[in-house]
């Protein structure tokens, strides 16, 4: 199979737009390190490849720039393996169509708001998206809706950058992502400059997913990243800035945690509830860089609510939502 090369991201191109940026995208917040590796797939290059070793920057740059790669470009006895060992099965794009138009028929209330279905394919629709006119249902609304996407892998229902079992890759027009989406109607949306970017942000706030495994969860948030590095070429017409990417990439590594999800708190941890709230201004946190000095809020795993600047533990919202 012919796969586009185009769907491999270097980790040392994003270390070229900065290290700090590399940094970002591979830090685990509710630990303050990195994320770890959580596979044995990469024992063979040395014992700080094991499972529960952080993935350093050194790693997955220069010569070992391509050691991770998306799931498509892997050897397929890697994929077989991977498919037996860890239950990891890559959803068509195609599929995750179908399903998060559902999600959109019922918060329209109507039907193919965004494409068409075709099969295994479909037709994007190219006239603006138009709003239903009862109370709630404004673009602002729905781009603040909270969305999110369990045992993400390289996260195809978030954002489609590329077909997970095909390697093709989607243009933006016809990307059928969560974000996807609501990036294209914060484009439909907005003019000004500093309008769109307000939004973009938020509609990067309001995506989550966790993943086990390191090397997916670090393909998903490169996914997002470049996910932006798109919108803004395609709406803006140019690059974005250092300072840009940082700011979304910081999104992106609280929004896209690394969990067990039998346990809420980080792979091999160890569960141990001690508090359900954490104010993003309380002492706990070292000037502002949410880093947590005490050991007991790194038990549980952290996420954060964006509207209400708060830091929560995952584990609470799913006591809340449970009957």
């Amino acid at each position: 199979m012919q796969v586009n090369p185009e769907i491999d991201i270097l980790e040392r191109d994003i270390a070229d737009y900065s290290s700090l940026l590399l940094h970002i995208i591979l830090l685990d917040h509710t630990t303050g390190r990195n994320i770890i590796w959580a596979t044995e797939d990469y024992a063979q290059f040395g014992e700080e490849y094991g499972a529960k070793k952080s993935i350093q920057a050194t790693q997955i740059t220069g010569n070992y720039s391509k050691v991770i790669q998306p799931r498509i470009t892997k050897a397929q006895t890697d994929q077989i393996s991977r498919t037996r060992d860890k239950a990891e099965v890559f959803t068509p794009s195609w599929i995750c169509n179908a399903q998060n138009n559902l999600i959109d028929e019922a918060w329209f209330g109507r039907k193919n708001i965004f494409n068409t279905p075709r099969g295994t394919s479909w037709v994007a629709k190219t006239k603006p998206i138009v709003f239903p006119n009862k109370k709630g249902c404004t673009w602002q609304k729905y781009v603040d809706a909270k969305r999110m996407e369990i045992s993400c892998g390289e996260a195809p229902y978030l954002v489609s950058r590329y077909d997970t079992t095909t390697g093709k890759i989607i243009a933006l027009p016809s990307r059928i992502g969560l974000l996807d989406r609501k990036l294209r109607i914060v484009n439909e949306n907005t003019d000004e400059e500093s309008e769109w970017f307000k939004w973009t942000k938020r509609a990067f706030q309001s995506v989550y997913a966790y993943e086990f495994q390191g090397d997916n969860l670090l393909l998903a948030r490169e996914n997002l990243l470049y996910t932006f590095i798109d919108n803004v070429r395609f709406k803006l017409q140019r690059d974005p800035t250092i300072h840009e990417l940082e700011s979304i990439a910081t999104i992106i590594s609280w929004n896209l945690w690394q969990m067990d999800g039998m346990t809420y708190t980080i792979p091999y941890g160890e569960a141990k509830e001690d508090s359900n709230q954490l104010s993003l201004f309380d002492e706990g946190y070292i000037n502002g860089s949410m880093e947590p000095q005490n050991e007991v809020f790194a038990k549980l795993c952290l996420i954060k609510d964006w509207r209400s600047k708060v830091i929560l533990e995952y584990k609470s919202l799913v006591k809340e939502a449970r009957p």
